[in-house]
């Protein structure tokens, strides 16, 4: 058995189950409601934005009226042709993103109740649909989110503060519009939380600006003045709140998930058995600190290897679920590298246990791999190699210890973000 090739034959079966030219179809309108709207306008933003438009434009009747915008990643477009596809900054907000938010934004108001607005929201939103609320420079807004993304903060915490300091994200776009609202949903959080997703611009926001600061509070992260006055008038009610759950104009809007990190996880487990290995599915909300997870993981991994318990060889570990990293280094790894390297830690003596950690988007944090591999012989590599894996954990470079050894995980853009995908396989002794 090729261990290597059905690590990434599964990982392959994760991301296909998330393919947006796969699954968003369905959940278009049918074609006599198309026939009866006056307008129909796509606009979105994530990082698989332009493979949703792509995907609309192949099903949507070319008799019938549409246009639009999105915005995606750098690198990550598409070519289409009857909705406009821009490219902006990610994970850090950019100028480009500020430019199409506010087209989108100014598109969205413009439409009427006989009009569809098509929102295709994907995670990797909550950057690229960066507005930020008056009075608040971008580059105050890039500066709070560069703090947030070395805090550790999760991303449902880091999407509690941009929606109270932005003019689009936390169901204002659909604020916005008179027209029918229908948002495609390509899940990237646990639990398929839609506020969540992208800072949810067309769902009701369950937090508050006094949760937006708590969170700045808990993660030690000093906002500009800018920032910290907009949120301080907001906590004193002279700035209106986000809309909420109740408000009537969410009776015009339809949210749909369109792909989840539970299905990509499904169809990677179908690999698996096809192999004659068991599949454990662990869940899709594993979250937390990427070494504090690979140490439950490892745990669970010692006693079945050890115990055979609560499962038996030959078995397959899979989880998914974004974890993060607190910045205490130098290094360019990312947070599905810097798991893998703290499990090799854990499970580094044991026989047979193989291992995958890569990003569904194809982008492990900022470097070209989506993730990488662990294989029996890992830490040996290592040593012969002269590369010290406690070292190279301190220094976040989880991406120069795999690259030395070879063993990264290079897919390019997926266009697509169910989040992480992560899968430990124990073999016969």
């Amino acid at each position: 058995m090729d261990t290597r090739r059905l690590l990434l034959d599964s990982f392959g079966a994760a991301v296909a189950a998330a393919d947006p030219l796969r699954t968003l179809a369905a959940h278009l309108p049918p074609a006599d409601v198309i026939g009866r709207l006056r307008r129909t306008v796509a606009v979105g933003a994530g990082k698989a934005a332009a493979s949703m438009a792509k995907a609309v434009e192949d099903h949507w009747p070319a008799q019938s009226d549409l246009s639009g915008l999105v915005v995606t990643r750098y690198a990550h477009g598409l070519p289409t042709s009857r909705i406009r596809v821009l490219e902006a900054g990610h994970p850090v907000p950019d100028e480009a993103g500020e430019r199409a938010a506010a087209e989108i934004l100014d598109i969205a108001a413009g439409l009427g109740p006989d009009d569809l607005l098509l929102a295709l929201v994907s995670g990797g939103g909550s950057s690229l649909l960066s507005l930020p609320a008056d009075g608040i420079a971008m580059a105050d807004l890039k500066a709070v989110t560069r703090a947030l993304l070395a805090s550790g903060a999760p991303i449902q915490e880091m999407n509690v503060v941009r929606k109270h300091l932005s003019r689009i994200q936390g169901g204002r776009l659909a604020q916005a519009t008179r027209a029918q609202v229908l948002a495609l949903i390509v899940s990237d959080v646990a639990g398929d939380d839609p506020s969540a997703i992208a800072s949810g611009p067309c769902t009701p926001d369950p937090s508050t600006y006094r949760d937006a600061i708590d969170v700045l509070t808990r993660w030690n992260v000093t906002p500009p003045s800018s920032i910290d006055r907009h949120l301080r008038a907001g906590l004193a009610g002279d700035r209106p709140e986000t809309p909420k759950a109740g408000d009537p104009m969410f009776d015009r809007v339809d949210n749909r998930i369109v792909a989840t990190p539970s299905r990509s996880l499904e169809a990677a487990a179908a690999v698996f058995e096809r192999a004659g290995i068991t599949p454990a599915v662990l869940g899709d909300t594993i979250t937390g600190e990427a070494r504090d997870v690979a140490q439950v993981l490892g745990a669970i991994t010692r006693e079945v290897a050890l115990r055979e318990r609560p499962f038996r060889r030959p078995v397959a570990l899979i989880s998914g679920g974004e974890c993060t990293v607190t910045l205490r280094g130098h290094g360019r790894g990312g947070r599905c590298s810097e798991f893998l390297l703290a499990l090799a830690r854990e499970v580094g003596d044991l026989d047979g246990v193989w291992a995958i950690a890569a990003d569904t988007d194809g982008i492990d944090g900022v470097e070209s791999n989506a993730g990488a591999v662990l294989t029996p012989d890992t830490l040996a590599r290592a040593q012969a190699a002269g590369l010290d894996p406690r070292h190279h954990l301190d220094d976040n470079d989880g991406y120069g210890f795999f690259d030395t050894l070879g063993d990264l995980v290079t897919t390019g853009p997926t266009r697509t973000n169910v989040n992480d995908y992560r899968a430990i396989v124990l073999l016969p002794r």
